[in-house]
């Protein structure tokens, strides 16, 4: 795997380039390939994700393929909160069902970290589940990348 390359826009983010960060995350998180979007982190990246705690690329290929085999026709939008110098923090919904066709929506909160190439090096997210049932939906796009005209949170009242 390749080492650090460098991923802008690079910090000090501003409003622009912060939201332009977040956009960029959610699109590759949406594409669902592990090894591309651990390329957006920094090799000795640190996570907490809930309960789980994630130390550099491999394991966030890992937690990545665990999560996608469990959490099926995931859909994600994120939401910049804030940002300051290289630090970001981001609000987000993702649904997602599971084998068993039982839908959730997962609401929470990230905290970012970057380096100088703009690689993050730290996230902490905070997630809660709520079951839905399917016809509460409120992602419906094609699976990839959210259509640049469909409504963020703030417009679906999230």
């Amino acid at each position: 795997m390749p080492e650090d390359i460098a991923k802008p826009p690079l910090p000090p983010f501003d409003i622009e380039s912060a939201t332009a960060k977040v956009r960029f995350a959610e699109d590759a998180w949406n594409g669902r390939n592990p090894d591309k979007i651990s390329l957006a982190y920094s090799v000795d990246s640190v996570w907490r994700n809930r309960a789980e705690f994630i130390s550099g690329r491999a394991e966030i290929v890992a937690f990545l393929q665990r999560k996608w085999a469990k959490e099926l026709d995931y859909r994600l939008i994120k939401e910049l909160w804030a940002t300051h110098e290289n630090r970001i923090a981001v609000r987000f919904a993702y649904e997602w069902h599971d084998d068993a066709g039982s839908w959730f929506r997962a609401y929470g909160n990230e905290n970012w970290e970057f380096n100088e190439l703009g690689l993050m090096k730290c996230r902490i997210a905070s997630i809660n589940d709520l079951p839905i049932q399917e016809c509460d939906r409120k992602f419906h796009w094609p699976l990839d990348p959210r259509p640049a005209g469909h409504p963020g949170l703030s417009e679906l009242g999230l």
